[in-house]
């Protein structure tokens, strides 16, 4: 991603007092070195430093691809060599190894840990399921549970 480029809002601000202090005269010399050409010079240095920033960080943007395109070329080389070393010595050699990578006989396969199965303690928390059969089926009103169906549930 491209730096963000600098602007000054102070830069902008002095170029516009700038020339309404023309206006009054071209020659301004308030007195204590306060002179027009002064001003003029100071805003002339800020725009040059400004630009100068402006264009390094270009450069930078310049740089910093064209570091991430030699490290991408390096990483596919790196792994071109490792390849190489497995094709001509084996995935199980102590070249391979030496070149960086892991030899089959070295590596370790993920263990999954085991469920435990479960207890009856764990099975008295959960719920039972409701059937048909939990409900008494009768034309007798049911007592309201308070959640406006006017059923009853029964375990």
């Amino acid at each position: 991603m491209a730096r963000p480029k600098r602007s000054s809002v102070v830069l902008q601000k002095a170029e516009k007092r700038e020339a309404g202090l023309q206006s009054i005269s071209d020659s301004l010399d308030l007195g204590n070195e306060l002179t027009l050409q002064t001003y003029s010079q100071r805003i002339q240095a800020l725009r040059l430093k400004i630009s100068t920033y402006n264009s390094t960080l270009s450069t930078l943007d310049d740089l910093s691809r064209d570091i991430k395109s030699a490290e991408q070329e390096l990483r596919d080389l790196s792994e071109q060599m490792l390849l190489g070393v497995a094709a001509k010595y084996g995935k199980n050699s102590g070249e391979y190894g030496k070149a960086g990578g892991i030899p089959k006989s070295e590596r370790r396969r993920p263990t999954r840990k085991k469920t435990e199965p479960a207890t009856e303690s764990s099975s008295a928390t959960t719920a039972k399921p409701i059937t048909t059969d939990s409900f008494k089926a009768t034309s007798e009103p049911q007592p309201a549970n308070g959640n406006g169906n006017g059923k009853v549930l029964v375990s």
